[in-house]
């Protein structure tokens, strides 16, 4: 077995090139094995495959546009994504290279840009700075032909990487490879190419802050206005892909309607077990949008909420405000859209695109929740307890769009409880700044500062009904503060907790890990004490335990199923 021991040269290597260099680590691996005088392995074939998340890759010009005004132009092969210097000296002609239309999904007649090639376009734009999928693009960068050519290159399959929207990504291909090939050869295919899967940072059940980006603008501390961010946002076809959704709502089976009734053309129906309307809040903590409208113009603008709209006062309608709360349910099937249509003319742009882009994709709506992907190693790594956004109050502005909303109130989630923007603390309710009264449910720990806990820790639930836990320090370690918990009991949907002690200030990992429930699969999740979202990619941690796991994997004299928990040195 390998040791738990690493050069510290080895951790500051950053992730987009250490996974990139994964072959030459395996081969590196291959090298120490065959020296122990094991069988002989060729661990050379294996090839890494990176899915980056939202805007962590270049964009490049295609055309010429000349910006009036401005010392600079577009001229092909430029960098638009992300040219700092255009942005900030001429901004309405970069967006021209940015924008598409919102209802087909086209370039602006002017400008147009591709995702640009190679290890470069994500290693010279911080990977995983922006969470989520840029444009319609991002379908094509994940292709069967991707997964063949590293097949053939290196003769293995690949380890697939995914950061944050990646991940659904990558979920879209499997979906769509399963409606392309023979059913008898879906398995064999993915054992074939791929061998490991790792998910890191994924928005499972979707994030909040889309929300707040759809209607307000998020500019993730680029040099923009909120107002901007929100049109480059809401013209994105695929920026809806972050929208939170139901944890208890289903699409029907695509798979069989495919073959009964053909593809394309087909409308998801969303079905949603009893749960969701027992629960109050789809699953997530709390309501995620609660919105202030002057008035009622027309309860056809509230199909979903029409027991609500009934009961409205007349002196709401002569011009006080009523506030309406959605749920995640309400929010991804376009209730919250419909519902602000008539003070929002530009919703309708997000509703013909969930309607278009989701609710009829012929091969997935991915706005529901997913199943453990049918891959033999499964590795689910994500951060916990930094304080993350799971709900807004938002009131009219009196602006025009983009700037029509503004945000009075945030709900946080933080280390197991709920707070507002003035970080008043709740556990099952809580008065907000404005006086708005919130109840909630928390989660038992909160997200990676981007992502709630309750949509990064849905892949629990692909874990079998005995788990093994183990809690290790992040730091170099004796072994005396690992802790260990072995079958324990899992139900599926009632979440599983390690229960076990924290010292104070020491960030741990903690290990769920499950070998047994399917032969011959792994399925892992891994939490990361304090990992931030957009930073995970970068902490040397991570990239100590996947190259262990890797190490563990292709090692000969490997007995276990996963890589031991025991002293962690780290030589200088």
């Amino acid at each position: 077995m390998p040791r738990r021991r690493l050069r510290r040269g080895d951790l500051a290597c950053s992730v987009a090139v250490a996974v990139a260099a994964a072959a030459v680590a395996v081969a590196a691996v291959g090298a120490v094995g065959g020296g122990d005088g094991g069988a002989d392995f060729d661990y050379r074939k294996l090839s890494g495959i990176i899915i980056p998340g939202f805007a962590s890759t270049q964009l490049r010009a295609w055309s010429v546009l000349d910006c009036p005004y401005s010392p600079f132009d577009f001229n092909p092969l430029d960098s638009v994504w992300l040219d700092t210097a255009k942005l900030l000296s001429a901004v309405n002609c970069w967006l021209k290279c940015m924008l598409l239309d919102p209802y087909n999904q086209t370039d602006h007649p002017e400008c147009k840009s591709r995702p640009d090639s190679g290890l470069s376009a994500i290693t010279e734009l911080d990977p995983g700075y922006i969470t989520g999928p840029l444009s319609s693009v991002w379908k094509e960068w994940v292709k069967w032909l991707t997964f063949e050519t590293a097949l053939k290159l290196r003769g293995g399959p690949s380890l697939v990487f995914a950061h944050s929207m990646g991940n659904n990504v990558f979920r879209y291909f499997l979906e769509w490879l399963k409606l392309e090939i023979a059913p008898k050869h879906y398995i064999r295919w993915l054992d074939e190419h791929i061998h490991a899967y790792f998910a890191v940072g994924a928005p499972l059940l979707g994030s909040t802050e889309a929300v707040k980006a759809a209607l307000s603008g998020a500019t993730f501390g680029l040099p923009v206005s909120e107002g901007t961010a929100r049109l480059m946002f809401n013209a994105f076809g695929s920026s809806l892909w972050l929208m939170p959704f139901s944890e208890y709502c289903k699409a029907d089976n695509i798979y069989w309607k495919h073959f009964f009734e053909g593809k394309g053309g087909c409308h998801h129906r969303q079905q949603c077990d009893e749960m969701e309307y027992k629960s109050e809040y789809s699953g997530w903590p709390t309501n995620l949008v609660s919105i202030e409208v002057p008035t009622v113009r027309d309860t056809e603008a509230y199909p979903s909420i029409m027991d609500t709209t009934e009961n409205i006062t007349s002196s709401m309608e002569c011009g006080k405000p009523t506030l309406l709360s959605f749920s995640a349910r309400e929010v991804s099937d376009g209730t919250l859209f419909k519902t602000i249509k008539d003070w929002d003319p530009q919703s309708i742009g997000l509703i013909h695109q969930l309607e278009k882009y989701y609710q009829g994709d012929p091969v997935l709506n991915p706005l529901t929740p997913w199943e453990r992907p049918p891959i033999k190693n499964v590795f689910c790594i994500y951060g916990l307890d930094s304080k993350t956004e799971v709900g807004y109050y938002f009131a009219p502005s009196g602006k025009p769009y983009p700037d029509n909303w503004i945000i009075t109130d945030i709900i946080y989630e933080f280390e197991g409880s709920l707070l507002s923007r003035q970080n008043k603390i709740v556990t099952q309710f809580i008065l907000s700044r404005s006086g708005n009264s919130v109840t909630g449910k928390p989660n038992n720990s909160s997200g990676d500062g981007t992502v709630s806990y309750n949509s990064l820790s849905w892949c629990k639930n692909w874990l079998g009904p005995k788990v093994n836990i183990t809690r290790a320090p992040q730091a170099e370690h004796d072994g005396s503060d690992l802790q260990t918990k072995m079958n324990v009991d899992h139900h599926v949907g009632q979440g599983i907790l390690p229960n076990m002690t924290r010292t104070p200030h020491v960030k741990y990992i903690t290990y769920f890990e499950d070998a047994e429930s399917i032969p011959g699969w792994r399925t892992a999740v891994w939490e990361l004490d304090k990992a931030n979202h957009r930073n995970i990619v970068r902490m040397p941690v991570l990239m100590r335990e996947l190259w262990l796991e890797m190490w563990h994997d292709m090692h000969p004299d490997a007995k276990s199923k996963f890589v031991t928990k025991g002293t962690l040195l780290v030589m200088s």
